[in-house]
């Protein structure tokens, strides 16, 4: 008789979410089960939960910010070994012969998997990945702070990596929320003079606990005036996802700065030609990274102390805790604990 499991999917699109029993599933060629001890819920899992991710099928567990540990091997996966910390995000797998991945530009791949979304992820007691997916996860780090590191902390991690910026430079970082409260400490963690920007004075404190050199509360000041007046931010990294909000930053950037766009909407950014002539600034979308970038970030966040403000629930109340997540009152990550 075939082991079992529990797992918690979503058999429609704009199902609800159903806790079910299913067959312990088993890795083929190429693939790791990975025995899942937490698992994030990301705003993203909506993509999963409304099948709005085009061509996603049903049923599907969502999650991918996934904490565990190697249980079985596929044949053929190398440098694993069972019983081995890992961690899945976003980047769910690459096929390795598209011109992306030639050029190793994986994170481009025009087949790129999903976790959650292409495969199901981690809102089950174990899940199947491809073997180039798994990122090693640190001694030093909790299950349950790892796990929002693979998509909030990588994406605000890398993204200031790659921005440009120097230590030493103004870097403003809009939003103190589920992405702004990491990008707050990776940014001061980094050497950069940090200013937080917020709506209202109450996340203040918090901004300067968290790192922050100084706040700015937008619905009393002109924060891209502030800037200017500081010579203006190497980077503004914007984790809002309002392009309205992002857009009353453009003048905030020195020269040569840039807005870095982390934060997803649908509403148009809006700024002029000479906005961005006037002194080389730019504007760059920034999406999550690869399995190694997952590794730089876990090792950063271990060794500077970097770490997520999550609340948990088992994974018996995932409804619960997606319902926390929207609901935009969770401080700032929810995590499911996996037993």
């Amino acid at each position: 008789m075939s082991k079992k499991m529990k797992a918690v999917q979503v058999s429609h699109a704009g199902g609800p979410f159903e806790l079910v029993e299913r067959d312990l599933p088993a890795p083929g060629p190429g693939q790791v089960r990975v025995r899942v001890r937490a698992c994030g819920i990301c705003h993203s899992d909506v993509l999963t939960k409304e099948g709005a991710w085009p061509g996603i099928q049903f049923p599907r567990c969502p999650g991918h910010e996934v904490a565990g540990v190697v249980d079985e091997l596929g044949a053929g996966v190398q440098n694993w070994s069972k019983g081995q910390r890992v961690g899945v995000g976003w980047h769910g797998g690459h096929c390795f012969r598209c011109l992306s991945c030639r050029r190793g530009d994986f994170i481009n791949c025009v087949r790129e998997q999903i976790s959650g979304i292409s495969y199901d992820g981690g809102y089950q007691q174990y899940m199947i990945a491809p073997w180039e997916a798994l990122a090693a996860i640190p001694e030093g780090l909790s299950d349950e702070d790892a796990a929002p590191l693979l998509c909030a902390g990588i994406t605000t991690f890398n993204a200031l990596r790659h921005s440009g910026a120097a230590p030493g430079d103004l870097v403003a970082i809009q939003g103190v929320g589920g992405l702004g409260h990491l990008a707050i400490q990776f940014a001061s963690k980094s050497g950069f003079e940090t200013v937080a920007l917020g709506r209202g004075r109450e996340n203040a404190a918090l901004a300067k606990k968290l790192g922050a050199a100084d706040y700015l509360d937008t619905t009393s000041v002109d924060a891209a005036a502030e800037l200017t007046k500081r010579g203006g931010a190497r980077v503004i990294l914007t984790t809002v996802p309002s392009g309205q909000a992002m857009s009353a930053l453009v003048n905030g950037l020195s020269v040569n700065g840039t807005l870095v766009v982390v934060g997803a909407s649908t509403d148009a950014i809006q700024v002029s030609p000479l906005q961005l002539i006037a002194g080389k600034k730019r504007i760059q979308g920034w999406a999550s990274g690869i399995a190694t970038d997952s590794e730089d970030t876990l090792r950063f966040a271990q060794r500077t102390g970097v770490r997520p403000m999550i609340e948990t629930y088992p994974l018996e109340k995932a409804a619960e805790g997606y319902e926390r997540m929207m609901s935009g009152k969770a401080q700032y990550r929810v995590v499911l604990q996996v037993s």
